[in-house]
C-alpha cells in the first residue's frame, strides 16, 4: 500500500490495484504484458494517477500502460485521457462501449450541470461542486481517440476484464468483470459512498447524477447476480453485494 495527501492505492487481488482518490476512484490491472487502467480521475488527479501507476510498477514490475478502459465519460472518470496517452505514447488503446464512445468524444453529454446543483443546494452538494470545479471538472475533457470494445468477452488487454453493460448512470455505462477474482469494477453504476451524501455502504448515486435511476436499479440487480462477491466502485471503498 502507498498513500499521500489525496489518494491511497491497495492491491485488492493479485494484479488488481484499487486507488481511492479524493473524490473518485480508478483501478489498474497488471500482468506480464503491462497495465490496464480503468478510468483516470479528474484532470486535477493526474499526479495521483501517476503515483498509482508507479505503485503498480514497483510492486510487480509492470510499467507499460497498454490500455485505458472507460466505465463512463463523466469528467471525473476521463479527465486525464489526453495527458496519459501523450505521456505513454500512441500505443495506449482507449476503449469504451460503443454506446459510450460518443459521450467520450463529447458528441453528446450526459452529465450533471450547474442548474442541477442549484436545485439541490445542500452543504454537501455545494462542497462537492466546489471540489469538482477546482479539480477541473468544468474543463474540456473530450477525447477523440477512443474506440469501441466488444461486450461480454475477455478483452485482449492486461488483466483480460470482461465488459458488461451497466446502463442507467449514463446510457452506455459499462462494468468490467474480473471472473478469476470474483470482482466487478462498477464505476458509478453502484457505489459505496459519495461526498454529496452521509450514507455509507452499497447504494446508487443521487438521481440528479443519473440518466435513468430506475434502470440503475435493474443494473444493480444484474451486477449482484454476476458472480462477483466484491465490487470496486467509482466512489467509496471496496463493496460487497
Amino acid at each position: 500500500m502507498t498513500s499521500n495527501a489525496t489518494s491511497t492505492t491497495n492491491e485488492v487481488a493479485p494484479g488488481v490495484y484499487f486507488t481511492r482518490g479524493a473524490a473518485v476512484n480508478w483501478i489498474a490491472l497488471a500482468d506480464g504484458h503491462g497495465v490496464t487502467l480503468i478510468d483516470c480521475g479528474y484532470p486535477g488527479d493526474l499526479a495521483d494517477v501517476r503515483r498509482s501507476l508507479d505503485v503498480v510498477a514497483e510492486a510487480c514490475g509492470a510499467r507499460r500502460l497498454r490500455a485505458i478502459l472507460i466505465t463512463h465519460a463523466h469528467s471525473d472518470h476521463i479527465g486525464n485521457l489526453a495527458a496519459l496517452t501523450a505521456e505513454h505514447g500512441p500505443g495506449v488503446a482507449v476503449l469504451a462501449s460503443a454506446a459510450e464512445v460518443p459521450h467520450v468524444r463529447r458528441e453528446v453529454l450526459h452529465q450533471v450541470g450547474v442548474g442541477d446543483v442549484l436545485r439541490h443546494p445542500t452543504p454537501r452538494v455545494l462542497r462537492w461542486a466546489l471540489h469538482a470545479v477546482r479539480a477541473g471538472g468544468m474543463g474540456d475533457v473530450a477525447f477523440a481517440g477512443v474506440a469501441a470494445h466488444p461486450m461480454g468477452e475477455p478483452l485482449d488487454v492486461p488483466g483480460h476484464p470482461v465488459p458488461i453493460a451497466a446502463p442507467g448512470h449514463t446510457p452506455g455505462h459499462t462494468a468490467y468483470l474480473l471472473p478469476d477474482h470474483g470482482i466487478v469494477v462498477t464505476g458509478d453504476a453502484v457505489v459505496t459512498a459519495h461526498p454529496t451524501v452521509r450514507r455509507q455502504g452499497t447504494q446508487l448515486l443521487l438521481p440528479m447524477f443519473n440518466h435513468d435511476t430506475e434502470r440503475m436499479r435493474v443494473t444493480l440487480a444484474e451486477l449482484a447476480a454476476s458472480g462477483a462477491g466484491r465490487f470496486l466502485p467509482g466512489h467509496g471503498p471496496v463493496g460487497t453485494f
